[in-house]
């Protein structure tokens, strides 16, 4: 059971990202602001959502929501600053973009860089504790599904629109066989040792 809020009299937005572990592609994050009465009966932690509900919970905390923002860091600055400094970004970002300032920001897992001097609450595997960081969860991860679907267009072999760019066996394969192309993360070693004997 999801609870609405850590703290009922604040304005509260939960924070979460999709694609950290990734081989390809961007980094999104979302923030969202829910209202008191918010309620779906599929609303999860993303992973636990299956895809086809993850789609039909996207519009309803779009529409719903009293406020929320998504954002991406690209596979580029992933490679540049990290991908963990990116992750946080990302969620600086979606959060600029809110149209209503929260009191207090719920993050999802255990380290988060300070933004705005707003105060903020680090949850471990709080999308599946809090309503709001499930409801941001589900947008990072759909939008970067999204994304990463229009990118297999450009790449069919790797496969992209069923792995979303996680280092899964095909995934590996692919790599393993084409190589790596401008969307792969190259700080993440992903390419395999191969020995040349001269």
């Amino acid at each position: 059971m999801l609870s609405s809020f850590l703290y009922p009299d604040e304005i509260e937005a939960g924070c979460d990202e999709a694609g950290r572990g990734c081989y390809a592609g961007p980094v999104f994050a979302a923030a969202v602001i829910l209202p008191v009465d918010f309620d779906h009966p599929l609303l999860n932690d993303s992973k636990q959502v299956n895809e086809k509900n993850r789609d039909i919970l996207r519009p309803y905390i779009e529409e719903n929501a009293l406020a929320y923002g998504i954002a991406m860091i690209n596979n580029e600055e992933i490679d540049q600053i990290n991908i963990l400094k990116a992750s946080f970004k990302a969620m600086h970002l979606a959060l600029d973009q809110l149209k209503l300032r929260p009191d207090r920001l719920l993050i999802d897992g255990n380290r988060f860089v300070p933004y705005q001097e707003i105060p903020h609450n680090c949850i471990i595997k709080g999308d599946g504790k809090y309503k709001n960081i499930a409801a941001a969860s589900i947008l990072a991860k759909t939008h970067r599904d999204s994304y990463m679907k229009n990118l297999d267009i450009e790449f069919p072999m790797y496969n992209w629109k069923k792995n979303k760019g996680y280092g899964t066996l095909d995934h590996r394969k692919a790599i393993e066989q084409f190589g790596i192309t401008s969307y792969h993360r190259k700080s993440f070693n992903i390419l395999p040792i191969q020995t040349k004997l001269f």
